[in-house]
This record gives structure tokens, sequence and C-alpha cells, in this order.
């Protein structure tokens, strides 16, 4: 009889510590459920993206209107240059780095300064063509290094003509593969050859 009896307690206390480890784990694991259902990488993955958005979107702009103005100079039309490099100086200028990776914003900064430079040359000399094709040479070169280190959106061409300027610098980039040069115009529509697909 007294050994059914300590069965009996001995029976109780195991059901009751059973019983206990188990609300233990129950709590543990309806613990677990409510915090991990939210995740913070993916807030800040979700915000950076956006991020690196905005910032793309803002050098297409200035990209797409590099080459509306390189579009003008092959034309010869030196008021629509004009009207263009305005436009491009006041894009280059409200570009934000804030989203740029750390290791390029310098880099970035100071072909934004030299960029804006040759933009306000070409918008405020309407009518003087030969004048804005001097400051387009150098401007080309800014907006090819911000593509090698940003991307785009679309294939490129980087251009090059060797009757301008003795050969020196008469380079540009074109959405086309074939050749319409800036610098010649109507002149010699045609002189020029690819050097380098983006």
């Amino acid at each position: 009889m007294k050994n059914l009896f300590l069965a009996g307690i001995l029976l109780a206390y195991c059901l009751a510590f059973c019983a206990c480890q188990n609300a233990k784990t129950d709590t543990k694991d309806s613990t677990n459920t409510i915090t991990t259902p939210i995740p913070e990488p993916v807030i800040t993955k979700d915000t950076s993206s956006s991020k690196a958005g905005a910032m793309s979107a803002a050098l297409q702009e200035v990209l797409a209107s590099y080459l509306e103005l390189k579009n003008a100079f092959t034309a010869d039309n030196a008021s629509a240059a004009a009207i263009v490099g305005r436009k491009l100086q006041k894009q280059l200028t409200d570009v934000n780095t804030a989203s740029f990776p750390k290791d390029k914003v310098d880099m970035f900064l100071d072909l934004q300064s030299d960029a804006i430079e040759h933009a306000d040359h070409i918008g405020v000399n309407a009518g003087h063509i030969k004048h804005q094709r001097v400051h387009f040479a150098p401007l080309s070169k800014d907006i090819y290094t911000m593509v090698k280190a940003f991307g785009s959106n679309q294939p490129l061409y980087y251009e090059y003509c060797p009757m301008y300027n003795d050969g020196k610098d008469g380079y540009w980039l074109s959405q086309s593969k074939e050749i319409s040069n800036p610098y010649m115009g109507k002149a010699m529509p045609k002189c020029g050859v690819v050097k380098e697909e983006l």
C-alpha cells in the first residue's frame, strides 16, 4: 500500500514537472513567433534600393540632356545647344550625392563642378558654336567618366574624331554606333570611329 502511495506521488510529480516544461517551451515558442516576423534588414534593403534608384534617375537625366546636346551640335544648332546647356547645368547642380557610394562621392563632386562650368559656357554662348564645341570636349570626358563609374540604363558608344583639334580631344558619347559627328556637324557628319562600347 505504501509503495502504491509513493508510486502515485511520483507519478503526480512527473506529470506536474512535464506539464511545467511544456508550458515553458510553449511560452518560448510563442515569444519567438511574435518577434521573428519583423525583420529589420528588409526595411533597410528597401530604403537603400529606393535611394539607389533616385541616384540613378538623376544621373540618367544628366545623360539624356548630354545626348540631346550632342544632337544639337551634330545639327550645327548653337541656339538649341545653349538651351540644353542651361538645362544640363541645372540638372548637374541639383544632383544629390547623399545616396552615392562613399568611395565615389569625391570623384563625382570634382566631375560635377567641372561639368557645370562647361555646361554654363555652352549655355551662355548661343551665337558661338565654335566656342561651345570647345567646352563640349571636356564636358564629354566628364560625362564619360560618370557613366563608367555609375553605369547607364542604355547601351552607349564612346566615339572619336581625329580631325577635331588636331586629334587631341574629339571624343563624345552616343546612343548609336552610327557616327554623327558633333564637332564637325554637317560639314563632316560621318567623320569618326567607335572607340568603346559601354
